[in-house]
């Protein structure tokens, strides 16, 4: 028959479980800067008018495409639907980027607000 532990550890045991515990800790790194975009690649627009039944969106994004060129992603509907998409083929992404912009300020003129990603 076996007998049940005993409840009085053992010498080394209590010395263990006494002794400062040493922990490997990684090397102390200074963490990465997040580097804000100085021309975004993305936008987020709203336009909310109850008293005209209006709840619309508006979002950009410029993706790669296959070729090496940028295509600046269109969709715009209202809120809670699907919307619409429309892809616009650029050269490059700088072209996408601008076009981008140049779509935002005209939206902003007709009463969207931006809206966080």
């Amino acid at each position: 028959m076996r007998q049940p532990p005993s409840p009085v550890p053992s010498p080394a045991a209590a010395a263990a479980r006494l002794a400062p515990r040493r922990h490997a800790s990684p090397p102390s790194r200074m963490p990465e800067p997040v580097q804000l975009p100085l021309f975004p690649d993305r936008a987020a627009l709203v336009r909310i008018r109850p008293e005209r039944n209006e709840w619309r969106f508006y979002r950009m994004e410029v993706w790669p495409d296959l070729f090496g060129h940028a295509l600046l992603a269109r969709l715009w509907g209202r809120i809670g639907t699907p919307g619409r998409v429309r892809l616009d083929p650029h050269p490059d992404a700088g072209a996408a980027v601008n076009a981008l912009a140049r779509l935002v300020r005209a939206k902003r003129r007709r009463g969207y607000q931006d809206r966080p990603l």
